[in-house]
This record gives structure tokens, sequence and C-alpha cells, in this order.
């Protein structure tokens, strides 16, 4: 076991140190993200600005304001895109390396996405959790977030990340059967946007859509752990979100073994 760890550790550790290196990019991520966030924010105090009632899906606007600086945040750090490395991997030919040396495949891309999890949590996602904890107590009024409350919130984001690597995992299978999956990703990526609640929280669709979108995955990449984290979500059904979480990282990983067993009967390696 310890040397197994050792073993994919040393992927994800690579991972952070040479997120650190590149002081540009680091920068500039920094400013992408800001940038983000608060065009959402703006967005929807300009949409609770225009509304009589001061409430919308169940949300007030100071419930609002975290939401989106949460939703986001943990939507950076949990939704770690593999599918990009794997096609990139099946175009160029170097997946034959990869799949001939003594690691698992999958292992060695999660132990990656893991690595990006880590620097993201560390620069600046912690800075940001700990301004909303100021923000909300001392602007808003509302209470601080419970240690218990925080650590669901935590385990949580820990199982979407597993959720969301193991559905792009499935999803980057594709690209052993196109060869090129860019397109695709793109297209992906702004549905989940959507269907993960990152654009609008589950809560503002009809009923009929959020029982449908109960029994899908994309909620518990990014909506669950916002809502256990702002207290919506809290005892019992708190507990109940998270052992759908970890069904779904289990339902997801056996998916991804059963696809990996049909894509090794057709694998064709171009270049290399």
């Amino acid at each position: 076991m310890t040397k197994f760890f050792q073993v994919y550790w040393t992927f994800a550790a690579n991972q952070i140190k040479s997120n650190f290196v590149y002081k540009g990019r680091f920068y500039l991520f920094i400013i992408r993200k800001f940038l983000g966030m608060f065009i959402y924010y703006y967005l929807w105090m300009a949409i609770y600005a225009s509304s009589p009632s001061g409430q919308l899906g169940g949300f007030t606007r100071s419930e609002m304001i975290l939401y989106v600086f949460l939703s986001y945040t943990i939507a950076d750090i949990v939704m770690i895109g593999i599918s990009s490395e794997i096609g990139k991997d099946v175009l160029d030919g170097s997946v034959a390396m990869n799949l001939v040396k003594p690691i698992n495949y999958r292992l060695y891309l999660t132990s990656k996405a893991l690595g990006v999890m880590i620097y993201r949590i560390i620069v600046p996602s912690v800075f940001i959790w700990a301004g909303l904890e100021i923000y909300k107590v001392t602007a808003l009024g509302m209470a601080v977030s419970s240690p218990s409350q925080i650590g669901l919130a935590l385990i949580s984001i820990l199982l979407s990340f597993f959720i969301y690597v193991f559905f792009d995992y499935c999803f980057g299978m594709l690209a052993f059967v196109t060869t090129y999956i860019f397109g695709m990703t793109i297209i992906k990526n702004a549905a989940l946007n959507l269907l993960t609640g990152r654009l609008i929280p589950i809560s503002f669709f009809p009923a009929v859509v959020q029982e449908i979108f109960s029994f899908l995955p994309f909620t518990a990449m990014t909506y669950v752990p916002v809502m256990i984290w702002m207290g919506k979500y809290s005892g019992t059904e708190a507990l109940l979100q998270l052992g759908k979480q970890a069904i779904w990282v289990v339902l997801l990983y056996l998916l991804g073994s059963l696809l990996w067993k049909k894509i090794e009967k057709r694998l064709v390696i171009l270049g290399g």
C-alpha cells in the first residue's frame, strides 16, 4: 500500500510543483478566476435588483452572493478535466507508452488531477473561503459555518472530485473511437455549466426537472457541496446526499472499467 501511494503521489506532487513553477500561468489563473466570479456576481445582482420579492428560487440576495462565489470556487476545484489529456495522448500516439508502463492509466490521470485540485485549493480557494466566512458574518449578518457543516462540505467536495474525474474518464474514452474530441469537449463543458448548477441553481428549475436531476450525477459535482456548505442541506438530508455521491463514484468507476475493456478490443494507436 505504501509503495502504491508513493508511485501515484509522485504524479500529483509533480503536478503541484509544475503549477507553481510557471508564474505567468499562476497569475493569469488568479485573474481569470476572479473575473469569472465577478461576472456571475454582477449578473445575479442585476436580476435581484429587478425582483420585487427579494427572493428567487429559495435564495435571498445575501444567499445568492454566497452561492455565486462558492459554486464558482468549488466547480474550479472539483472539475479537473482529464478527457482532453486522453484525447491528446490518443492523437499523438503517446497513449501507447502510458499503456505499457507498469501503472494504471486511470489512476495515473486521477493522480495528476488530484495534484491540480490540491494546487487550486491552496491558491486561492482557501483565501476565498475565509473571506466569504468573514463577509457573511460581518456584512450579511449570517451565522458562521459550524465545524460539522464545513466537515460534511469538505467530504462532499472530495466525492464531487472523484465523480467528475471518473465521468470525464468515461467521456474521454470517446477519443479512442473518434480520435478527435475537442469539439465535443466544448459542448460538454457548456452543458455541465447548466446541469451542475454552476450557472443557475437547480432550485430555479421546475419541480419535475429537479426530480430528474436528482437521479443524475451532475448535481453531485457542484450543487450538492455548495448547498451543504450553505446549510441548505443539513442533518439527514446532507448524509443522504453524501450517500448518493458515494454511489455515483462507484457506478462511474465501474462504467469506466467496462468501457475500457470494450475499447481495448478495438484499440488502434496513431503515431507514437
